[in-house]
């Protein structure tokens, strides 16, 4: 009797070739990072148009016409030339852009603009109503025409964060301080204060005109 080997026969020799572990390939194949998911571009974000929202697009400035637009911002600064800069650069997308913008045409205001809006400032800032006229109120008035006589032009200040029991004392010890400065001095003093209460005129503006209106 003749015994084969297993690899006598071709079949069995087909079936031991298949089992033969190929070996591995000494070249790595490249790692890369995985691919993020996809995800399709977020559409920027629409104007608030909730009227109980302080930062609303202010779209009544937005849409008037420029000598409609103007008018009203002068309201807020006697500056022809910020009025005009601030109609410009319309559209604002909210209440921040626009108080940027009107931050950036108060602080290279030429002196003779700055002149133009001290002129259309009251002599004596508004002060909260009081029932007494006080002995500060006296002293006040004659603070203010020292003032006027020195610098020639109206004192100004800004009392948005000063609450109004305070508003006379503040007011009163500001003007005594600015007194006594240099006119060159003042006069940086005085643009930054009209800065300042641009802001909060235009904040209330905007916030006026972006109320509902109810018919009486």
């Amino acid at each position: 009797m003749k015994f084969t080997h297993p690899s006598d026969s071709p079949h069995q020799a087909s079936l031991a070739l298949r089992h033969i572990p190929t070996p591995p390939s000494s070249i790595p194949p490249a790692l890369e990072p995985p691919l993020p998911p996809h995800r399709s571009p977020s559409p920027p974000a629409e104007p608030s148009r909730d009227p109980a929202d302080p930062n609303r697009a202010p779209e009544q400035l937005n849409t008037a016409e420029p000598g409609a637009a103007e008018a009203a911002l002068l309201t807020c600064c006697g500056s022809t030339l910020w009025a005009r800069r601030l109609v410009a650069h319309r559209p604002y997308p909210d209440l921040g852009a626009l108080l940027a913008a009107s931050d950036e045409a108060a602080y290279d205001l030429p002196f003779a603009d700055l002149a133009e809006a001290l002129a259309c400032e009251p002599l004596r800032p508004v002060l909260p109503r009081q029932e007494t006229y006080t002995a500060a109120h006296t002293a006040l008035r004659a603070a203010h025409a020292a003032y006027e006589s020195r610098f020639g032009h109206a004192f100004v200040i800004c009392l948005d964060d000063v609450p109004p029991t305070q508003a006379l004392d503040h007011l009163l010890a500001g003007i005594r301080a600015r007194l006594a400065g240099d006119p060159e001095e003042e006069r940086v003093i005085a643009a930054e204060e009209m800065r300042k209460l641009a802001r909060g005129r235009l904040t209330r503006l905007v916030h006026d005109l972006n109320s509902p209106y109810v018919p009486v």
